[in-house]
């Protein structure tokens, strides 16, 4: 895929592709994180919420880089001044007429608040758009996650409405409300219009 594999910074925040050695790294922080991020994770309704392996961490990381050779989806790390703080992919990538995607994202608690998620969405929007060649990108969230919410909604993601029932999240269906952007909402670059808007961007 043209755009692939990447790597990104904008100050303290990078994005690196997802690598098999960061296994132990993801499972310590999932783990140090689990009820912060439980609400808000997809689930599959026939397997536990959270396991303490590393082979989860393993099978996924397979999956998305073998997507990420078909073109289907760019899984990144996210990184806070070189260490592990998360994870953001685009995924469900569909080409021909629509070339549209998904972002989804996760942080460490250690590190929210700090603009981390959204300097790392904005540096991974633009990259689509301007290098990977995609028109729209969607995030879909759920109306409880305020945090969340609150990423897309600095960044002027449009809101477009409530699909219900549209993803299994901590063992049922839920509703999200669907955000979006495409490349004509930031002709200058969706990272430009989030360092005007910032004064501090990173605070300590």
């Amino acid at each position: 895929m043209r755009g692939w594999p990447a790597t990104l910074a904008e100050g303290p925040v990078g994005l690196r592709p997802l690598r098999l050695r960061d296994a132990s790294i993801w499972r310590e922080v999932r783990i140090r994180n689990a009820e912060w991020l439980r609400p808000w994770e997809p689930t599959n309704p026939e397997t536990p919420l959270f396991r303490s392996g590393i082979g989860p961490y393993l099978s996924m990381a397979q999956t998305m880089r073998r997507e990420a050779r078909q073109g289907l989806a760019l899984p990144w790390v996210v990184t806070y001044d070189g260490d592990f703080a998360g994870q953001l992919t685009i995924g469900a990538i569909v080409w021909g007429s629509a070339r549209s995607a998904q972002v989804g994202y996760w942080i460490d608690k250690n590190v929210a608040g700090r603009g981390v998620m959204p300097t790392a969405v904005a540096l991974a929007v633009d990259h689509c758009f301007f290098n990977v060649g995609l028109h729209r990108v969607e995030a879909n969230i759920r109306p409880e996650n305020a945090a969340s919410r609150r990423v897309v909604e600095k960044l002027g993601f449009r809101e477009e409405g409530v699909r219900q029932r549209h993803l299994h999240i901590d063992g049922a269906w839920r509703d999200h409300i669907c955000y979006a952007l495409t490349t004509e909402d930031v002709p200058g670059g969706l990272m430009s219009r989030w360092r005007a808007s910032t004064r501090q961007p990173f605070p300590r």
